[in-house]
């Protein structure tokens, strides 16, 4: 059975501005296409305030995804009423733990990661955040705490990057499609236009 590898960090802005058409994608794709969640990971762990030059940069990546992909939307009082860290390896490991509970949480634990950071404004950077949503979608959150830093899952991360790295990944969002010969091709992204994702799927699927 074929593969597709959908390849992201819940703090990708990219990722968030792909996410209304790669919903639109999963949403079409054929019964025989299996689909796997890749979590990267932007940056490790750290405990440092990010750089003023890091928030001004990505404060206008954030205006760039705005005009390159209408109706996305950014909540920029995220870097006035926060101590923004550049540490995006505890929101990865966040769905992980999650979908360790139950499998659904894993697209559940991700979009409340983004909603959570793009439109109200908080930190999945902090642990208490991400204890704090886990519980709101559902979680045992005593349990959840445990496993977010736990060495099975911090192993299960970095398992996820490796298989990032085998494939061919090298940012986010991607996505990549292995067909039943084990030929691997990365699908180029349109972030506006499912349809025309799908039909590069076809193609490739058909070839």
């Amino acid at each position: 059975m074929a593969t597709l590898f959908h390849v992201h960090d819940p703090m990708c802005s990219w990722c968030w501005g792909f996410k209304p058409v790669w919903n639109q994608v999963k949403e079409s794709l054929p019964d025989s296409l299996t689909v796997k969640h890749i979590l990267g990971g932007l940056a490790p762990d750290s405990a440092a305030h990010m750089p003023e030059q890091m928030q001004q940069m990505l404060q206008q990546t954030w205006k760039r995804i705005e005009q390159t992909i209408p109706g996305t939307r950014f909540n920029y009082a995220f870097w006035t009423e926060n101590k923004p860290r550049r540490s995006t390896y505890p929101a990865c490991r966040a769905v992980l733990a999650a979908s360790a509970q139950q499998a659904a949480f894993e697209d559940t634990m991700t979009t409340a990661i983004q909603h959570a950071y793009y439109l109200d404004a908080k930190n999945p950077s902090d642990d208490d955040v991400l204890i704090q949503l886990a519980g709101a979608i559902g979680c045992n959150t005593e349990q959840f705490a445990h496993d977010i830093n736990s060495d099975e899952t911090k192993e299960l991360h970095r398992q996820h990057q490796n298989l990032m790295q085998q494939i061919g990944a090298q940012g986010f969002p991607s996505l990549f499609i292995v067909n039943e010969q084990n030929m691997c091709s990365q699908v180029p992204l349109d972030y506006n236009d499912a349809n025309v994702i799908l039909d590069r799927i076809e193609t490739f699927l058909a070839s």
